[in-house]
């Protein structure tokens, strides 16, 4: 089925416009394919527990144009049951409870629940596209755009799922037979995968950690249940690469991103190239010029020889541990700023580890932090208001050849002033202050 017939006619719930460009995206996208219903029976209700002016930068963007849908309602501060009956798809954004009372009442009321991502796989891969899907608790942004920077060499290829700013579904229109598509794929996304019992034509599992528990109330056993999905229904010609499997790179090969980590990242994308017979002197070349992704151990600037590192991404204590390991030596030179919002994760490899690269540790405020403090009785450690406070005394204390790294370990959400938007609204505030000393 072709997906504008697919959704043109119906009466859609989008739950979830957000603030990362996805959801703006996906409304705008779905108020295109719904305009073409001469009939008028279309309806879309766009829902966010957001208020509409938490979500103005959103909304601004949706009024840069208009439809010849009779009205989108948004629905913002709320949800309401009534939204979730009478409608013919619910189309919900990652991270919506696993407990939602309006998901349960759609499901009662027997009306398909769907993700946008997962939609946008389903028709794509109907067209001739082939995925390649790519998960993992850490490294699969770095994996997700090594693979793509790969494929860009060689062919048409499109980048999409869990990147800041892109609506995969928005993507459809665009897709053509033979091209590749990349997807980051978390395990959010990828319970849409399982509920419509399909899988990335190449799949990418980079590692499986401690994360999470907040969403999934310590069941590990169930994020690991979604983020198989990336497999599960993959077909006998399909492919899967293992990163705890994967060769490693040879040593000759210089890379610019640092940390072994990243060197089993590499491997990842570099296995991936191979599957599909890609030059072996083209991968090397791409793989040993490739930069980076933003917010992951990102290098801003020196300053007064201090080397500045943005590690928003850094949520986890296992991401904070690989970012120590991969900027500390055997001197202790690392200023580390660090601290928000918990994630039910234990703590103790921070114990372990933060006193054997860090000469100073700087704790940003929030639920994780205070957690973090009550385990850190024989750690020094220094407390700020804010993101401002901590990088003027990070500079303050830190020496020539010093490191100064934001690595939170914890998340971002939460009031100010400990919380932020997302981590990326963390790594952009932190950036945008390092840039302005003088």
């Amino acid at each position: 089925m072709d997906y504008r017939d697919y959704f043109r006619g119906k009466k859609i719930t989008l739950m979830g416009l957000g603030l990362l460009g996805r959801g703006v995206g996906d409304t705008k996208f779905l108020a295109e394919c719904l305009s073409a219903d001469k009939a008028g029976g279309a309806e879309l209700i766009v829902t966010d527990l957001k208020s509409a002016k938490d979500l103005s930068p959103s909304l601004k963007k949706l009024k840069a144009r208009s439809y010849n849908l009779k009205a989108i309602t948004y629905v913002l501060g709320k949800h309401r049951l009534q939204d979730f009956q009478h409608r013919d798809l619910i189309i919900k954004a990652a991270g919506v409870p696993l407990d939602s009372p309006y998901i349960a009442e759609a499901k009662k009321n027997k009306i398909p629940v769907m993700m946008s991502t997962a939609l946008f796989v389903k028709f794509a891969q109907s067209l001739g596209a082939k995925i390649i899907g790519v998960t993992g608790t850490r490294g699969k942004t770095t994996v997700t755009s090594l693979i793509y920077e790969i494929l860009k060499q060689v062919g048409k290829v499109w980048l999409g799922g869990n990147i800041l700013g892109v609506s995969t579904l928005a993507l459809l229109p665009k897709v053509k037979l033979g091209d590749w598509v990349v997807l980051e794929l978390d395990s959010w996304q990828l319970q849409g995968f399982g509920d419509l019992k399909i899988s990335p034509d190449i799949a990418v599992f980079t590692n499986f950690m401690a994360d999470h528990f907040n969403y999934y109330h310590g069941d590990m056993k169930k994020y690991l249940s979604d983020k198989e999905n990336i497999f599960k229904y993959q077909k006998p010609e399909d492919h899967l690469v293992r990163g705890e499997k994967v060769e490693e790179l040879p040593k000759s090969w210089k890379l610019k991103i640092l940390g072994e980590h990243n060197r089993i990242n590499a491997a990842c994308a570099v296995a991936v190239a191979r599957i599909l017979e890609i030059p072996e002197k083209l991968i090397k070349q791409t793989v040993e010029n490739f930069t980076g992704v933003a917010g992951r151990l990102e290098p801003i600037r020196t300053w007064r020889g201090i080397k500045i590192y943005n590690d928003t991404t850094s949520t986890t204590p296992d991401a904070l541990k690989v970012a120590l390991e991969a900027l500390g030596g055997e001197k202790k030179d690392i200023i580390l700023i660090m601290g928000g919002a918990d994630k039910n994760l234990p703590l103790d490899i921070l114990i372990k580890t933060l006193p054997k690269y860090c000469k100073e540790i700087i704790l940003l405020p929030g639920t994780g932090t205070k957690n973090l403090k009550l385990k850190m009785k024989n750690l020094k450690y220094r407390e700020v208001e804010d993101l401002k406070e901590a990088v003027e005394l990070g500079v303050t204390i830190a020496k020539t050849g010093d490191i100064l790294l934001l690595s939170p370990g914890f998340a971002s959400f939460g009031p100010p002033p400990g919380g932020f938007k997302n981590e990326y609204d963390r790594g952009a505030q932190f950036v945008k202050l390092v840039k302005k000393l003088e």
